[in-house]
């Protein structure tokens, strides 16, 4: 419920709360009316007016005079920190149709941040436009030593499954990874791949995929659409003694 004692303004927590229940699944095709919202926040029509609009310019509703407010089809992708797995296990999990688009698959020279990590001047780089129900998500970059690299780029990646190529195909097994998450600007290049504006802020996770032994078996870093992917974590209050 809103909390009418924080300094986040009301229209701030109701525009979170709607998005995260639309997330959930609460609402099927459209939100209450402006009416219900009222009633169930205790709040101003204004307050709720305010909160539709940043949902609107979001893309995450779309007002239709005369029959109301609706969700935008284009639903938002949600992952859990705490898996390791493939972006179209994700996609599939939510119901959703997983779709990929190759760019490119090439040996490179030129990515410091890979070379260091796989500990060779020389890599084999992968990279897809991901979509989900054909709405483009995100852009992957992949990174394998040239030998595995080129191993995995006799598959069709438009369609497969990279991890389920290592796995399955391969028989590499993937132990663990270490993750970064943070914000960056989306260049002019990869912001038209992704139907944004140049510059705008994107999620950008890197990984660091780990085998039996501890090697490394991949590096991969990921830009995804802000309005239509999420992340998620689960935590756990630990216990604590009692204090003295």
């Amino acid at each position: 419920m809103l909390n009418f004692e924080n300094h986040i303004p009301l229209h701030i927590q109701l525009k979170d709360l709607l998005k995260t229940e639309i997330v959930e699944g609460k609402y099927v095709e459209k939100i209450p009316s402006e009416r219900e919202l009222m009633e169930r926040f205790t709040v101003s029509r204004s307050t709720v007016r305010e909160a539709v609009k940043h949902l609107v310019h979001e893309g995450v509703l779309k007002k239709i005079h005369g029959k109301g407010t609706f969700i935008t089809k284009n639903k938002t992708v949600h992952d859990w920190l705490n898996s390791l797995n493939s972006f179209t296990e994700t996609v599939r999990q939510m119901g959703m149709k997983p779709g990929a688009r190759l760019l490119y698959a090439k040996n490179i020279d030129n990515f410091p941040e890979a070379n260091a990590i796989l500990g060779q001047s020389i890599l084999f780089a992968i990279s897809r436009v991901r979509t989900a129900d054909d709405q483009p998500i995100s852009i992957e970059r992949h990174f394998y030593h040239t030998h595995l690299g080129k191993q995995i780029a006799a598959h069709n990646l438009n369609e497969a499954t990279i991890y389920d190529i290592i796995e399955k195909e391969l028989k590499i097994t993937m132990v663990e990874a270490e993750q970064t998450i943070r914000c960056s600007p989306i260049s002019e290049e990869d912001a038209k791949l992704l139907d944004l504006k140049p510059y705008t802020n994107v999620l950008n996770i890197e990984r660091v995929i780990l085998g039996v032994q501890g090697e490394v078996i991949e590096y991969y870093s990921s830009l995804f659409h802000p309005e239509l992917y999420m992340l998620k974590l689960k935590t756990k209050r630990t216990a604590r003694g009692a204090s003295s």
